[in-house]
């Protein structure tokens, strides 16, 4: 049995993947490790809580003895790294709290990983990074795998700090890593302070839509249950040592994006056409804003015949399918009150 520990499965982006292993690999053990801050949420996994190859942990990736001993416990010889303080505004805010779980907790994964495994070179330190290192891009051009590390905010700069201790542990300890950077992911479970899940809530309660500047920022949107799939082929199949750029090939405006969704909620809650969009709001940009993401994924298509399952318009609609037979859930998110749903709930299967 493989034991793969996840970190941050217990997030947006982590409990799919978790899931896709748990349901997929069934000879898998998959521990998902989450401290289950205000963006780990384990109402994100209770179809699966109770097979048998899943295991659920709750402890930080920066306290270095909790993590070696669970290392010990469970002979883990995978590590999937998504544990991330993910949102831009709040690195603005607050940059020290992402230095310290982005690089710190990084850094003290890959020393456990090191001290436990030693020479060994059957095992595997995966890490999921972001397409934001890179900066930000013009009219014309994409990111890849070459691309000149560029971050432009607190959160970026955290997460392109990670990327290069990984590499640095690699390359001066030998530990086989892997390492993929994603564009903006979407989908269900979405937490509702990014722009998606955000505007589908507060168009359900008619309140306003925010959009930064002029709308004129323009992102790649990536299939959150593809952005699975791509880490299960490079985790399997993807060469040791590489980087893969994982992109949806779906580059959206913000104002057309919210156009198109504004579209989508009207016509799912039998409202007249345009009525949603009378929402929007034009406010102050926010500082270091990048113009442009977009990703060239052809090596990860080529290499590992990975593509895009769904076009944006697909997803989109199947994400607000989601949040609008799911309004327990975003309640209970936006109430708070899941911290106390996890005790009521879950307390008794959580190991401290």
């Amino acid at each position: 049995m493989k034991n793969i520990l996840i970190t941050g499965g217990a997030g947006f982006i982590g409990s799919h993947v978790v899931r896709h292993f748990v349901n997929k690999y069934p000879e898998y053990r998959i521990l998902n490790l989450d401290k289950l801050t205000y963006a780990g949420n384990l109402m994100n996994l209770t179809d699966i809580e109770n097979k048998p190859n899943y295991v659920f942990i709750k402890e930080d990736i920066c306290n270095s003895e909790a993590i070696a001993g669970i290392f010990e416990q469970y002979e883990v010889d995978g590590v999937i790294h998504l544990a991330a303080e993910s949102h831009v505004d709040r690195s603005i805010m607050n940059p020290m709290e992402f230095v310290q779980t982005n690089v710190v907790g990084t850094v003290s994964l890959l020393n456990v990983a090191k001290s436990y495994w030693g020479k060994r070179q059957d095992v595997l330190f995966y890490h999921v990074s972001t397409d934001e290192v890179y900066g930000s891009l013009d009219e014309g051009g994409f990111f890849y795998e070459t691309t000149s590390y560029d971050p432009q905010s607190p959160y970026s700069a955290s997460k392109a700090a990670s990327d290069h201790f990984v590499r640095a542990y690699g390359n001066t300890y030998h530990i086989p890593f892997k390492l993929s950077n994603c564009s903006n992911n979407y989908g269900p479970n979405h937490f509702p302070e990014k722009l998606i899940p955000l505007f589908i809530s507060n168009i359900m309660e008619n309140k306003p839509l925010p959009v930064y500047g002029k709308g004129e920022n323009v992102r790649d949107w990536l299939w959150v249950k593809d952005h699975a799939t791509a880490i299960d082929a490079i985790f399997h199949r993807g060469r040791v040592g590489e980087t893969y750029n994982i992109g949806g090939k779906n580059e959206w405006k913000n104002i057309d994006l919210v156009l198109l969704l504004c579209s989508i909620m009207d016509k799912k809650l039998g409202r007249p056409e345009g009525t949603s969009e009378k929402l929007i709001q034009y406010v102050t940009d926010r500082p270091g804003h990048d113009l442009r993401y977009a990703i060239d994924p052809t090596k990860l298509e080529t290499e590992l015949d990975w593509h895009p399952s769904v076009t944006f318009e697909q997803g989109l609609e199947e994400t607000v399918e989601w949040y609008l037979n799911n309004k327990e859930w975003v309640d209970t998110i936006k109430s708070g009150n899941y911290l106390h749903y996890y005790e009521a709930q879950y307390g008794s299967r959580i190991e401290k």
